[in-house]
């Protein structure tokens, strides 16, 4: 195929989305400008933290502009031991963490949404302490980009319905 063809090709796939409104998320005029207003409140806590740090690399946080939203979040955790030995030991873990999450609108001090999300992760036990410790804090970090990630498309699909007037 020359390459004249090949240009051509990718111009005739291309300029219908033009005419039909299409904007990617992250375009300039689209929702994820809004997000980066959003003034994350991270509970306290290494997985409040963690939460916190994942959420405002994703909404692409604006340091240096005013926020037009607060999303404050409360974390609920469990750990629980599954596959237990025949000596009553634990050979997996399942980390369990609700995040229930309010954005407030700070011109008016108004609500202007509510969510929740649920992740899931397990890991193995091991027997050495050390090995232990780092499953789980890696367990962890990979549970809190979960977490900011579902909040996020959350938002995502929020901002998008609310500049529709949806």
């Amino acid at each position: 195929m020359s390459r004249a063809a090949l240009v051509l090709a990718v111009l005739v796939c291309v300029a219908p989305l033009g005419g039909c409104g299409f904007t990617p998320l992250y375009a300039q005029a689209g929702v994820g400008s809004a997000l980066s207003h959003i003034q994350v409140v991270a509970p306290q806590g290494r997985m409040g933290f963690l939460v916190g740090q994942d959420l405002d690399d994703s909404l692409g946080h604006d340091k240096g502009g005013a926020p037009a939203y607060r999303l404050e979040m409360q974390l609920t955790q469990t750990r629980a031991a599954h596959g237990l030995n025949v000596e009553n030991v634990a050979q997996r873990y399942e980390l369990d963490m609700t995040v229930n999450y309010t954005l407030t609108d700070l011109a008016t001090g108004k609500v202007a949404t509510t969510g929740s999300v649920w992740s899931a992760i397990s890991y193995d036990s091991a027997a050495q302490p050390y090995a232990g410790i780092a499953a789980r804090q890696d367990t962890q970090d990979r549970q809190a980009e979960d977490v900011a990630n579902k909040i996020q498309l959350q938002l995502d699909a929020w901002m998008a319905r609310s500049k529709s007037g949806g």
